[in-house]
């Protein structure tokens, strides 16, 4: 634990709950309880907290009003707010996230749940003052980088790739039914591209690629699944249609998400192949994917490598609506999705090394077989 301790202010119009919450988090927090949002203001004109829990359903100023106003105002708008609520609907959660909420916590919470959440966000809030503080000092010195170009590159590559791995083991730790996804995806696109590669498939295109972020890019295909509710993102049961459409919903948010990082920053190149292989695994060479229909070789082939390696291992894992498939069964029906689902050379790719994926799957593991 930190020798300073973080600040967290919570904001609930009820005295109990008020009460209930500083003990919780009392011993690991310094707490400023608030009992409305007014007060909440007060206590910012004095105190700048890490984090706030706040309370939707609040007499006065609500709690969605509140966040409008912390992030209009630039003093407070990098304050992480965790919304506290006894709403379980999914309209009310994705109106949070659009207004800028860091995560959801149902009233009433789990104490274990609660700190949990809450050291997520603070290591977020680490985790970007030292990105900051890293990249002010790249600036202070940027006249000497001359002589340590190389040097500094490397330390900016591994910076970057830090980033997209610990962004996707935030997105992992939020979907409990797919653990070692990324890991093992990972590695089968590297299988892919090593064979690609050895046969000359697609090197026109290839040629095109950086190859120090491409890997590092695949984990985080699905970092929209962030601001997916729990209800739906580990309901431990198939999903409803509607359920469906809202989950499908992951690739326009982690789209939207990586581009307003690209358009805040002018070094964004290593963010190029996350935003392509994020956006366009869901598409379908027949044309009947999504977000966008797209068909064919119009489909990216980040894209259309990302959708096999995406495909089996869904199909090898274990969900709540299916047991998992055999390798020998996966493998039949991405030979079988040629032409439909999958582009046909790389299927034909994907079966010259299918014997690899299963390696990966034996070396990994599958957590919840």
């Amino acid at each position: 634990m930190d020798s300073i301790r973080s600040k967290v202010v919570l904001v609930d119009d009820n005295q109990a709950n008020l009460t209930v919450g500083r003990n919780m988090l009392k011993t690991s927090y310094e707490v400023y309880p608030a009992l409305s949002a007014a007060k909440l203001f007060e206590i910012l004109e004095n105190i700048l907290p890490d984090l706030i829990l706040l309370d939707i359903e609040m007499p006065g100023i609500n709690g969605y009003e509140a966040i409008k106003k912390l992030k209009n105002d630039a003093r407070f708008a990098d304050i992480p707010v965790i919304f506290l609520t006894s709403r379980s609907d999914e309209i009310s959660e994705l109106e949070g996230f659009e207004l800028g909420a860091a995560d959801f916590v149902s009233k009433p919470f789990s104490v274990s749940l609660l700190l949990k959440r809450i050291e997520n966000q603070l290591l977020i809030v680490r985790q970007k003052r030292a990105l900051l503080a890293h990249q002010t000092t790249l600036e202070r010195h940027v006249d000497d980088l001359e002589e340590k170009m190389l040097d500094k590159t490397a330390q900016v590559i591994t910076l970057q790739n830090a980033v997209l791995a610990t962004v996707a083991d935030l997105v992992e730790c939020r979907d409990k039914l797919t653990g070692g996804h990324i890991v093992r995806t990972q590695l089968y696109m590297k299988a892919l591209l090593e064979e690609l590669t050895r046969r000359k498939i697609y090197q026109e295109e290839i040629a095109t690629w950086d190859m120090t972020f491409f890997l590092p890019s695949v984990p985080l295909h699905d970092v929209g699944k962030i601001a997916i509710t729990d209800l739906i993102l580990n309901k431990p049961a198939a999903l409803t249609a509607e359920e469906f459409e809202i989950m499908k919903t992951h690739v326009t948010v982690g789209v939207d998400a990586l581009e307003k990082i690209m358009l805040n920053t002018p070094v964004h190149a290593f963010l190029r192949h996350t935003l392509c292989i994020a956006g366009t695994h869901h598409e379908k060479w027949d044309g009947t994917g999504y977000p966008m229909g797209l068909r064919g070789r119009d489909i990216p082939l980040e894209g259309r490598l990302m959708a096999i390696a995406d495909v089996y291992d869904a199909l090898i894992s274990v969900r709540p609506y299916k047991e998992a498939f055999t390798h020998e069964q996966a493998s039949k029906i991405i030979e079988e999705g040629a032409g439909t689902h999958f582009d046909p050379i790389l299927v034909d790719v994907y079966l010259s090394v299918a014997s690899e994926f299963a390696q990966i799957v034996e070396k990994v593991g599958i957590s919840n077989r």
